[in-house]
């Protein structure tokens, strides 16, 4: 088993719920077990600012599916629950999963990099993720606990306890 770190992240169709269901479907995807939910947070929008905030959080999944083929899951919940893919980047969206860290793989194919691009930058992921692993060690960025000691949490707010 690997321990995962996934961001869950949306800001249409009644936000918490769709983290809810994805947590949920995360729940029953074989070779893969929930390890912890964050609380959930609400966030301001990274790109354009005319969209509603986000609720965020991170999921701990212990799994044995390989990287792209957990990518695979991720996009396909993403799918189900009404996910568009557009060219806007950072536009808002019903639901958006990703692989922040892979154990302590660095992974840079076409599809996904590991640990998540910018990762370090942004609080939504920064202190979920403290919850969950306050001791991490992120591969080529070091201490998780230093790069929080760091990032303004910018209006970051919790909404929610953690979930398990």
């Amino acid at each position: 088993m690997i321990r995962v770190y996934l961001g869950l992240g949306a800001n249409l169709e009644s936000p918490q719920q769709q983290l809810e269901q994805a947590i949920s479907a995360l729940m029953a995807v074989p070779n893969c077990y929930v390890a912890g939910v964050s609380s959930f947070y609400a966030s301001k929008p990274m790109g354009p600012q005319d969209q509603p905030d986000y609720v965020n959080a991170v999921a701990a999944l212990d799994t044995t599916l390989p990287a792209e083929a957990l990518l695979d899951v991720l996009q396909r919940i993403e799918l189900e629950q009404g996910r568009q893919r557009k060219d806007e980047r950072w536009g808002p969206r019903t639901l958006d999963l990703d692989i922040l860290l892979y154990g302590d793989q660095q992974i840079a194919t076409e599809r996904l990099t590991v640990p998540h691009y910018g990762l370090q930058q942004r609080e939504f992921v920064v202190y979920p993720l403290l919850e969950l692993a306050p001791d991490l060690h992120i591969p080529a960025l070091g201490s998780l606990q230093q790069i929080a000691a760091v990032l303004p949490r910018n209006g970051l707010a919790i909404l929610s306890g953690p979930r398990a």
